[in-house]
């Protein structure tokens, strides 16, 4: 069988040529071995192992497998050991028939690399049958004036061996008259001939019978036999002769039954009976011959189908007999032509499947193709779907290797599927197309990628533990465990952020989770990353940034900075009883540790002693005159002012202010008119103080041991650098009041206020700002301390 390779523009074609092939059967080592047929099951042919020099177990590391054609398994390959041994008895005559040579083509494959080996197994013939007649009994019509040494033909035995022990010799029973002689054909075959030694007497014997037995040349020989009946007929001078001794014909192989093939003829000078010539066929070289003849016309027809792969000619003998028993001989040879009626076949010898992705080129399938008719149309095309990233190789005589162009994508593409189309060259063309789905198995070349670079989250403060704040997502083209995705939190770098007990992350899916409630007072925005990591080998990662922001709630009241309302006695303003209305009594300064609009504060006067006397500005707490005093008006006035902030709810608190009308600020400080005081109200007086100090003095030191307990549990909560368990910014220790910058002031201060004592009331003694970390500002630091004395109304 010749096989092409040829290339268009459309399609990728292979056609390879009978030159091809025998470069390859030069190149190729071939192992021969011979055996003797029908020998036992199990039989060890030989070690393939020690034959081709290979190491030890190569034959199982390179998963070899033996192969023959049509998938027969006739041989079995111990791969371990590297025995070949007999499968199943090899009966020489059923697998080739009459042909001298028996050898049978294996194929051995080895992969890692693709190798192929030759085996050739030659098959010995042994004297396995015994010769057989077709017939069991032979009839000759024989004149009696028939001379002696006339040879009468006989059919020939039939042996299916070949050699030796084919058919050597034929004998005739013990008789008077016959002996017979065996003669040999022109291919080795041997056929018996009856001579007649002395003369026949049909009126003495009119019937003879013999027995004619075949002996083979095997060793024990074995032997056929049959009965030749002879019968003595009268006188037929001329026997039929044809008017060819050889006819030669052609015929398709595709031919209807009943079609004609061929017409003898014979003549027979003979008049009547003895010169009517009957037709008949006399010997074939097979059993059943597909062939029928006209007794009287002598025109042959098939009376089966042909097949050229099974038998390409036919050989027959046909007799033409007259009625007085003497015939004639020829021959005919019938060679029958060859049609495409053969499909190629395509068998796939080994498949790998699934190809890893990003490999080099790889073999994905090894096939053989064969086509059982001749010639043209025994000669193939072949070829696969010219957009995808395979080639077909050729490999080793009929063997060919589908193998990849270049390394494969999965993420691109997971799956092909190819068809391989072989062709023959015949007319019409007969086409045989194959199916491989090649899956493409994934490799861990991609890492996982985040929906966005940054994330942005907003959270509102004084959340509650463990509230879902967000999600972050990853996705991974990759597949199975190389694109399942575990989140983490990476480390931060900000010591001061305790980001493990700030957020966790749920490492299957991405959702973040605050811990513990946020103070947007303490922390206002921070940030962190995040990773994420496939589950491949080795893994792969990436990172994304996550900005969380805590979104301000009204959760802090106005602070009330002056006048200070946590004095053991009430804070006092002077008033000159000639002050014109719109006098600036005082300034409420007070401020909201809250942003936006939860730190917008507005002022509002509640309840006063004399309520149209004095007004407070909405926006800034300044209190003033509303009128003129009159010698009506009480000298002591009590305001309760309102300090709102702006919030959702609102917050608000209240301030109370002591007005005290003078007549001028001549003295440093008028005393209010005492009245006369009773001994024994001072006695209570004093026992009330001493009560009071000390329920003071247990207040404060049960208080000192809470906070020293407090302290500690915020030590261990490692929260304290946020603020969750410190004092609040508005509480400050000893003398020190802090303004941050929110509320009416717009600018952050300190401020040192001392209360001068000694009579029943305090007033101010003076306000100083401190600015510890600016020293460089010194003008600023004098131009504050003016706006703040002008604010509370000290000139």
């Amino acid at each position: 069988m010749e096989t092409a390779l040829a290339k268009s523009p459309e399609k990728r074609q292979v056609v390879f040529l009978t030159i091809l092939l025998l470069l390859w059967e030069a190149d190729c080592k071939t192992i021969r071995y011979s055996m003797p047929e029908e020998t036992e099951t199990g039989y060890l042919v030989a070690n393939l192992e020690k034959d081709l020099g290979l190491k030890v177990r190569e034959l199982a590391t390179r998963g070899a497998q033996i192969h023959y054609k049509g998938n027969k398994e006739l041989l079995q390959l111990d791969a371990e050991t590297g025995n070949l041994l007999l499968k199943e008895k090899l009966d020489r005559e059923e697998l080739c028939g009459a042909t001298e040579f028996c050898v049978l083509h294996f194929q051995l494959i080895l992969e890692n690399p693709v190798q192929f080996f030759q085996t050739d197994l030659q098959l010995t013939d042994i004297n396995d049958h015994s010769p057989e007649f077709p017939h069991r009994e032979m009839l000759l019509t024989i004149p009696e004036n028939v001379q002696p040494g006339t040879v009468f033909p006989l059919k020939e035995a039939q042996d299916p061996d070949i050699g030796s022990n084919a058919v050597q010799n034929y004998t005739v029973s013990a008789n008077l008259h016959f002996h017979v002689v065996t003669h040999s054909r022109a291919d080795g075959r041997k056929y018996p001939e009856l001579v007649l030694d002395r003369a026949l007497d049909r009126e003495e014997q009119p019937e003879l019978t013999l027995t004619l037995t075949a002996v083979d040349g095997g060793s024990p020989p074995r032997s056929g036999t049959t009965t030749v009946r002879i019968e003595v007929v009268d006188i037929n001078d001329n026997a039929p002769q044809f008017v060819q001794s050889l006819y030669e014909v052609q015929i398709s192989e595709n031919s209807p039954l009943g079609a004609s093939v061929l017409t003898v003829s014979a003549r027979d000078l003979d008049a009547g009976v003895n010169g009517k010539v009957v037709y008949s066929l006399f010997q074939g070289d097979g059993a059943s011959l597909p062939f029928l003849i006209d007794k009287v016309t002598g025109e042959i027809h098939l009376s089966k189908g042909l097949d050229f792969e099974i038998s390409s000619q036919y050989s027959m003998e046909i007799a033409a007999t007259d009625g007085g028993g003497l015939s004639g001989k020829c021959t005919v040879a019938v060679q029958v032509l060859d049609v495409n009626d053969n499909a190629p076949e395509l068998t796939i010898r080994k498949l790998t499947i699934p190809i890893p992705e990003n490999s080099p080129e790889t073999v994905v399938a090894v096939f053989s193709v064969s086509d059982s008719d001749s010639g043209d149309n025994g000669r193939m095309v072949f070829s696969i779907p010219n957009d995808l990233p395979f080639l077909l190789k050729p490999t080793f005589e009929n063997y060919y290797t589908l193998v990849t162009e270049g390394p494969l994508d999965r993420e691109s593409r997971a799956e092909y599927n190819i068809t391989i189309t072989v062709s023959d060259m015949g007319t019409p063309r007969l086409t045989t197309q194959h199916t491989i789905t090649v899956e493409v198995s994934d490799v861990n070349d991609n890492a996982p990628a985040f929906t966005q670079s940054s994330y942005t989250l907003f959270v509102q403060e004084n959340n509650s533990p463990a509230l879902h704040i967000g999600t972050i997502s990853a996705t991974d083209s990759d597949s199975g465990s190389n694109a399942h995705i575990t989140y983490w939190l990476l480390p931060t770098h900000d010591p001061q952020l305790p980001l493990s007990s700030l957020i966790s992350i749920n490492a299957d899916n991405g959702q973040l989770f605050a811990l513990r409630a946020l103070d947007y007072e303490a922390l206002q925005t921070f940030e962190f990353h995040v990773g994420a990591t496939d589950q491949g080998l080795p893994a792969l990662s990436s990172q994304a940034l996550v900005r969380v922001q805590v979104l301000d709630a009204n959760d802090n009241a106005p602070f009330v900075l002056y006048p200070l309302q946590n004095a053991s006695a009430p804070f006092t303003e002077l008033l000159p009883r000639a002050a014109e209305p719109g006098y600036l009594v005082t300034k409420v300064v007070a401020v909201d540790r809250d942003s936006g609009q939860n730190a917008w504060l507005s002022f509002q006067l509640l309840k006063a002693t004399e309520p149209g006397l004095f007004s407070v500005w909405a926006h800034n707490g300044e209190v003033r005159t509303s009128r003129l005093l009159s010698e009506r008006d009480a000298p002591k006035h009590r305001l309760l002012l309102l300090v709102k902030d702006n919030g959702d709810p609102p917050r608000s608190a209240s301030v109370t202010l002591h007005v005290l009308v003078v007549d001028g600020f001549s003295q440093p400080y008028l005393p209010l008119p005492e009245v006369a005081r009773d001994p024994a109200q001072d006695e209570d007086s004093l026992t009330l103080y001493l009560v009071i100090a000390l329920a003071s003095v247990s207040s404060l030191f049960l208080l000192s041991v809470l906070l020293f307990v407090g302290v500690r549990l915020c030590r261990r909560a490692r929260a304290s650098a946020l603020g969750g368990c410190s004092l609040p910014e508005g509480h400050f220790p000893g003398h020190l009041v802090d303004v941050s910058g929110m509320g009416t002031l717009s600018q952050s201060y300190q401020y040192e206020v001392r209360l001068k004592g000694g009579t029943g009331t305090n007033e101010f003694k003076f306000l100083k700002p401190l600015f510890p970390d600016l020293q460089s500002q010194a003008a600023a630091e004098e131009r504050e301390n003016a706006v703040v004395r002008n604010s509370f109304g000290f000139y």
